[in-house]
């Protein structure tokens, strides 16, 4: 068996983040997003890995090398537009060949990886298996419609008015007929080759496709509230470790990772947390579920349920709760007078201002 992971697409919902980073690799816990899915494939004993790649296909590459990090071989795969999860198998097809594969969106994050989901489509002989989970607002994912015994009877991508509540999760697994399907189907009123039209493909050619409703923790993390709560999950099983420089009256509470060459002065850290190597943390506040990266600069500062990517640096400011703050960024007090907020706000971003 292969995988195939999918590391284009524009991340147009986590803009201007992905103006200047792929969302595959936005850090969760301090790491990349994606790394979660390789590894996953890893330990359920697939090695050879497709990557596909878009725009930020370089990125990518200098994050992922030749996979031998992983215990994986990494091929890379290029697609010259985001033209739909179908065309990304159609595209795939010398490196897949004849083998059943996993295909893996690499923005999603799946507590528990694959690997039982590997043994049930293994034993099952399935053309294919789809995940679902029942979210809220499905308008924004491939729905699924099922009967009464559980039967697929209708998938959807992205419908104006669902008609159930179970989205489809952004991990499958398929047999060489998905091939045929890819083939047959053409593109959707978005432009694009829909993996759910292949699916429904199959079904209608009476293949034998399950679904498996996730009980576990699933997150597409395409939006930042996504990512934030991703990054709270994974906060809450990390392992208290303090490899780095503690001075002052610097008081620890909780679950901490405080990497080497990390420096935290006359500051108070509230796990669960992650502060990055090299990174200072000077008489300031670090709360809950906050995950700071590499070389960041926080001084006379507080912040909690946050994600800090490298390079940041934020002084003389409270409180920041909720945020992301993106690499090389800083987060200034403005002056006292005049008594005015003082922005420079990239496109498509969110501001929110107390009055």
């Amino acid at each position: 068996m292969k995988a195939l992971m999918l590391a284009g697409g524009r991340g147009t919902r986590l803009r201007p983040l992905t103006h200047t980073s792929a969302k595959q690799l936005f850090p969760v816990a301090n790491k990349p997003v994606i790394f979660y899915g390789l590894e996953a494939v890893r330990e359920a004993g697939i090695t050879e890995v497709g990557v596909i790649t878009g725009e930020t296909g370089a990125e990518i590459r200098a994050a992922l090398g030749d996979g031998s990090r992983f215990g994986l071989s990494i091929t890379y795969i290029p697609q010259e537009a985001p033209l739909g999860l179908a065309h990304c198998v159609l595209i795939a097809r010398d490196f897949l060949g004849d083998d059943d594969f996993v295909m893996y969106l690499g923005d999603n994050f799946l507590l528990g990886g694959v690997q039982e989901l590997v043994t049930a489509f293994r034993a099952g002989d399935y053309e294919a298996q789809i995940l679902l989970a029942a979210v809220d607002d499905p308008r924004s994912y491939g729905v699924a419609t099922l009967g009464r015994s559980g039967e697929i009877v209708g998938l959807t991508e992205k419908p104006a008015e669902p008609e159930s509540d179970l989205a489809i999760v952004g991990v499958y697994l398929f047999s060489p007929a998905i091939h045929e399907a890819v083939r047959a189907i053409g593109p959707s009123a978005r432009g694009e080759l829909e993996i759910t039209d292949a699916v429904q493909w199959l079904i209608a050619q009476g293949h034998r496709v399950h679904s498996h409703l996730v009980s576990g923790y699933w997150k597409d993390t395409g939006r930042a509230r996504d990512i934030l709560e991703c990054n709270r999950m994974v906060l809450e099983s990390v392992e208290p470790r303090l490899d780095g420089t503690v001075a002052g009256s610097t008081e620890i509470i909780g679950r901490v990772v405080i990497e080497s060459g990390a420096v935290v002065e006359d500051s108070v850290l509230r796990g669960p947390i992650v502060i990055g190597t090299g990174t200072k943390i000077i008489r300031s506040y670090v709360g809950p579920f906050t995950s700071i990266a590499d070389d960041c600069m926080l001084e006379d500062a507080e912040i909690e349920y946050s994600i800090v990517f490298a390079n940041a640096s934020i002084r003389g400011v409270s409180r920041i709760g909720e945020s992301i703050i993106g690499r090389d960024a800083q987060v200034l007090p403005a002056p006292r007078t005049p008594a005015a907020h003082q922005l420079i706000v990239g496109d498509h971003s969110t501001v929110r201002l107390r009055a």
